[in-house]
Order: structure tokens, then sequence, then C-alpha cells
């Protein structure tokens, strides 16, 4: 059985087998001086004859994820009535009111004195 292989996988392994044989691995596969001479001895181009005739000894495995059983169940939400809704969102008000600064509103008189200052200054 021949397996289909991705783009990726079949890189990976031409790779691989590429550099075996750059390194004086012995090929798998006869192929004529000939045939040698017209690739220009380019181990990539050998290693893409090995895989395309079937004769590398790699395979892959592509695992799957494992199957569940079971049902899925879906999460129930509780409801809140609208009354509720309205009380909790006063307590986070309050809340936040305590633990926050509250920051004074800027008085534009006070403002344009301190305009008024810093240009004396310059």
């Amino acid at each position: 059985m021949i397996q289909e292989l991705t783009k990726y996988e079949r890189a990976r392994i031409l790779g691989a087998r590429a550099l075996q044989i750059a390194m004086n691995a012995p090929l798998l596969i006869k192929i004529t001086e000939e045939d040698l001479e017209k690739i220009k001895f380019d181990a990539l181009k050998i290693a893409e004859v090995e895989l395309d005739s079937g004769v590398l000894p790699i395979s892959i495995k592509k695992p799957f994820p494992k199957r569940k059983e079971d049902k899925l169940k879906r999460i129930k939400a509780p409801k809140i009535s609208e009354e509720k809704k309205e009380e909790l969102e006063s307590e986070e008000e309050k809340e936040i009111a305590e633990e926050s600064e509250i920051m004074e509103l800027a008085n534009p008189e006070e403002e344009q004195d301190d305009a008024d200052s810093s240009s004396e200054e310059s």
C-alpha cells in the first residue's frame, strides 16, 4: 500500500535520504551510469527516484486522536432574574466606588491660572 504523503512529509523524507546519499550511503535502486550523469549525480534527484519507485524503507505514522464514546453534554448556565442582575450590578458599582480613587473634576479657572503662570515664567 502506497501512502499519500503531504508535501511536508515528502520534503522531509527526500531531505533525509539525500543527506544519507551525500554521505556515501549505498543506493537502494540500480541506476545506470548514464542516468547518474543525466541528473549530474545530484543526491536529491537520486532520493526522489528512490522515493517514487517505492523502495525506501521509510514509513510515516499518522495517529488519529482518541475517539470518545460519551455524548457531549451542554452546560446549562443558571438563569438570573432581572432584579437579581440589577442587585449584582449595584453591588459591583459600590465595590468599585469604595476601592477606587475619586478624581475631582477639573476646574477651568484653575487650569487657566496654571497656564498663565507657566507662560509668565518662560
